[in-house]
C-alpha cells in the first residue's frame, strides 16, 4: 500500500495544483470538473469547481478538489514534506512557493539533520516542510 496525499482548496484548485506541478515538476493526469458529472452527482457549486485531479509527482500522485464553502476545512496538523536533491534547487523551490506565503513558520536555515530546512504556509492555505538534507544524511545508522 502507498499512501496519496489528497488536498482540498477553497475554489482554486486548479490554479493550486497548476503551481506546484510547474515548480515541483509534477505532471497533471487528469482534471474532473462539476459540469463534467451527472446533474444528481455534482457537489455544491458552480460547473468550473474541480471535483478531482491528479498530479504524478515523483512516483507519488497528489490529489485534491475544491470544496464548497460549507465543507472547506483549513487544512492542520499535517505538512506535506519534500527533499530536495540539491540546495539551488531547494531555493529556488522555496522562493517559488513561499512567494505570497500566509506564514513562515520556520525561516531557512541549517538544522543538525539538514543542510537546509523550512516551514511555512503557502499562498493556497497548504503546510510545507522543505528540506535539502545534504551531507547531513551521511549518520551513523
Amino acid at each position: 500500500m502507498q499512501p496519496t496525499i489528497y488536498l482540498f482548496f477553497k475554489g482554486n484548485c486548479l490554479e493550486a495544483m497548476s503551481h506546484y506541478a510547474e515548480i515541483l515538476g509534477g505532471e497533471i493526469t487528469g482534471v474532473f470538473r462539476n459540469g463534467d458529472a451527472e446533474p444528481d452527482q455534482r457537489m455544491p457549486g458552480g460547473d468550473d469547481m474541480v471535483m478531482n485531479m491528479a498530479m504524478k509527482l515523483g512516483s507519488s500522485m497528489v490529489m485534491a478538489s475544491d470544496s464548497p464553502d460549507q465543507m472547506y476545512d483549513r487544512p492542520q496538523g499535517f505538512y506535506i514534506h519534500i527533499e530536495t536533491p540539491s540546495m539551488a534547487e531547494f531555493e529556488r523551490a522555496f522562493t517559488a512557493m513561499s512567494k505570497g506565503a500566509e506564514a513562515v513558520t520556520m525561516e531557512p536555515s541549517e538544522t543538525f539533520w539538514a543542510e537546509r530546512f523550512t516551514m511555512f504556509r503557502d499562498r493556497f492555505g497548504t503546510p510545507w516542510m522543505l528540506s535539502f538534507t545534504g551531507s547531513k544524511g551521511q549518520g551513523d545508522g
